[in-house]
């Protein structure tokens, strides 16, 4: 039987990560991976996804739209069906306590995790939802 594969979305400003989590994600677990670099080209992407990503992958710390602000807006505690979560290197404890309290499962440190690391977070998390599904 063939792997399920996600949607996600890459919410990162950095150009660099975002290509690398792109390739990592979609090369090689075959999920479909759309990136934003703000919080605002987040929602923008989901509005044009016309659905939730499966799971968004978000930085807090943005320009235009910061993680925060954007879980603000997303409120994911209302979206059951995605998994969002936080993977930065900004570990401002009142950010990441609000971001919880808004509905987000997980946050992880980008510098703490390798990618093979990253890639099996993502598939077991997809596997999980395609059992409940």
């Amino acid at each position: 039987m063939s792997k399920q594969t996600a949607t996600i979305l890459v919410v990162e400003d950095d150009t660099a990560l975002n290509d690398a989590y792109k390739m990592i994600l979609g090369t090689v677990s075959n999920h479909t991976v759309v990136t934003a670099f703000n919080g605002q080209e987040a929602l923008d992407a989901i509005a044009k996804m016309g659905k939730d990503p499966d799971i968004i992958l978000l930085d807090l710390n943005m320009p235009v739209m910061s993680g925060v602000e954007f879980l603000r807006e997303f409120k994911p505690a209302d979206r059951p069906d995605c998994t969002v979560i936080v993977f930065s290197n900004y570990d401002a404890h009142k950010d990441i306590d609000e971001a919880h309290a808004l509905g987000v499962e997980r946050y992880i440190l980008k510098a703490r995790i390798a990618p093979k690391d990253l890639v099996h977070l993502v598939d077991g998390i997809n596997e999980e939802k395609t059992q409940q599904a």
